[in-house]
């Protein structure tokens, strides 16, 4: 038996990832998984892998920014699988930038994404998960937003802040109805991501600071983040809420 058996679990920002883990993860304890994602080839390839699992998928293109489109993502979940049991709120985006340099629209777009994106996901299954009286909810914030900062990320920290204290605020609201909501504080951890508006060179240089500052002496993997997305998902968590779990390697910057 799996620790997801019979679960059905929303995976945002599933193409790719920390979200592609969290997927895969779920699928083989059990869950059949819905993802969501603004690139349907990335959707798509990771829905056969969930498949080859022999569990369903949905790949659902939508862009979580957007209430209706956060709405139906909900609503066809419902819809062709019956009910949620988990949603994971993983989608997110940076755009690097010193605080003179950074425009308005990429501000925008990662408070819109990072931030607003969990607030209208964990709207749109709240009802369902209230009617049932039973659901978990697993927040991908960042260490960045707890502290330790990395040069040109002020507004990914920002929003990933306020992830952190959103959990807070939903763990409280939701706790009477029987759901869980908590987070994950990923430090570095080797995604697309890493190397995402970054030189091949500043990537490694990156890479190598990282493993200075934490105690294990490396970097995390996407699995990392997986494996206690997962616990957090199952029953096993089910006496604990309104938490953010740093899964960091134990960042002495943050000691």
């Amino acid at each position: 038996m799996g620790k997801l058996d019979q679960k059905v679990a929303i995976v945002t920002g599933g193409g790719t990832g920390i979200g592609q883990a969290i997927a895969l993860t779920f699928a083989k304890e059990g869950a059949d998984i819905v993802i969501c994602g603004r690139t349907m080839d990335k959707l798509e390839k990771v829905a056969k892998e969930v498949e080859a699992l022999g569990r369903h998928c949905l790949a659902i293109p939508a862009d979580v920014s957007i209430k209706a489109q956060a709405q139906s993502l909900v609503k066809q979940t419902v819809d062709r699988l019956g009910k949620i049991d988990i949603l994971v709120n993983n989608a997110g985006v940076v755009r690097r930038a010193s605080l003179l340099d950074m425009s308005e629209a990429d501000w925008d777009t990662v408070m819109a994404i990072n931030l607003k994106g969990v607030f209208l996901c964990t709207q749109a299954v709240a009802p369902y998960m209230i009617e049932r009286k039973y659901g978990k909810i697993v927040n991908i914030s960042s260490t960045s937003g707890t502290g330790s900062l990395v040069p040109g990320l002020g507004s990914y920290a920002a929003a990933k802040a306020g992830v952190i204290h959103l959990t807070k605020a939903f763990a409280f609201e939701l706790g009477r109805y029987g759901i869980n909501v908590n987070a994950i504080a990923p430090g570095a951890i080797i995604t697309p991501m890493t190397y995402s508006q970054r030189t091949p060179e500043q990537a490694e240089q990156y890479i190598e600071s990282a493993k200075k500052i934490s105690v294990l002496g490396r970097v995390g993997s996407t699995q990392d983040i997986a494996n206690l997305a997962l616990f957090l998902a199952s029953d096993e968590s089910s006496f604990i809420s309104g938490e953010t779990i740093a899964s960091d390697g134990g960042r002495t910057d943050r000691m």
